[in-house]
């Protein structure tokens, strides 16, 4: 195992090299990696497929959108998380063609009007599409800027009906190991989820996106339909969602689940609060080169006019 920084550290991550699954999860987690089925194996061993032809989708621009240039179509299609495919950073390019998404549905339940299974085409109806360019900040201490395209998730909730007593969002994505093959490690409580605070979700930036670059969502950024909060952490944005459950008391989710103290519920960007074992006082711009250096992280990753307010009164320190 590579040497890790003290809890409270304030170096920042060696700019010459990436964190690894081994850095960011729990040593029992790293160790179980091992245990991974046959089946699995065998999926994983299956050939990669040429990149498809996507579908165009049609969004307007929106005032929301960062001015920053974005990451390149292979940068951001090729270097993620996504667990359910593997652990390395080029697994879910490698490996998520394996995934069906089409039919895809939603099941729509807990303290809603409407609840039910509602199609992608019936979850997208009457959603404008715009185009976000947003700021994406990984836990890990790297960061990207993408062109998503989607809708506000509150377009969605107020369709269904939220119900005065909803307090929580709580998301889910695909478990199907069959294709999915990094679901055949079973020390992580598949499947993955996720949750938010109604105002959260609620607010304009939180968006449910559906493509990428003016095309479909490519399958290892989350196809068909994915969660993306800018002013948290990735893994707080769900991908591949199937289930989306309003609820009064605050939902499990899977990387507090694993890790309380390293993975919190809120996430949020915070420079000024390290995780245990590394500095996030500064980030790596993918594909800006070594010569590039680190960049300095921004409150709520940029965001502080739009959200700051979420959290008046409340410990910013406790929110990890």
């Amino acid at each position: 195992m590579p040497r890790r920084p003290g809890p409270g550290t304030t170096r920042a991550p060696d700019p010459t090299s990436d964190l690894k699954w081994s850095d960011v999860t729990p040593e029992r987690l790293w160790l179980g990696r091992r245990d991974v089925m046959a089946g699995a194996a065998a999926l994983l061993a299956a050939p990669a497929l040429t990149r498809p032809a996507f579908a165009r989708i049609e969004a307007a621009p929106s005032a929301l959108s960062t001015d920053e240039a974005p990451n390149t179509f292979e940068e951001i299609t090729n270097y993620n998380n996504f667990y359910e495919f593997g652990w390395e950073k080029t697994d879910p390019a490698r490996n998520a063609h394996l995934m069906t998404t089409d039919p895809w549905s939603i099941t729509i339940d807990g303290l809603v009007e409407r609840p039910g299974v509602y199609d992608l085409a019936d979850v997208m109806k009457g959603q404008p599409l715009e185009e976000r360019i947003y700021r994406f900040r990984c836990v890990e201490a790297w960061s990207m800027v993408i062109p998503w395209i989607g809708f506000q998730l509150s377009g969605l909730l107020e369709r269904v009906g939220v119900q005065p007593g909803a307090k929580y969002v709580a998301f889910e994505t695909l478990h199907r190991p069959n294709e999915m093959p990094g679901q055949y490690r079973t020390a992580i409580r598949w499947p993955y989820r996720e949750g938010l605070r109604i105002d959260e979700a609620m607010n304009p930036l939180t968006i449910l996106a559906t493509g990428l670059y003016g095309k479909e969502m490519p399958k290892q950024n989350g196809a068909p339909i994915r969660l993306v909060v800018p002013w948290k952490y990735g893994f707080k944005s769900i991908k591949s969602i199937v289930k989306i459950r309003l609820v009064e008391e605050q939902p499990p989710t899977t990387w507090q689940q694993l890790q309380a103290g390293e993975y919190g519920f809120y996430a949020n960007v915070n420079p000024e609060v390290d995780h245990p074992r590394w500095s996030q006082a500064t980030e790596r711009r993918i594909g800006a080169g070594l010569l590039a250096g680190r960049q300095e992280t921004l409150m709520f990753n940029g965001y502080a006019d739009h959200v700051a307010g979420l959290y008046d009164g409340m410990d910013l320190r406790a929110l990890y």
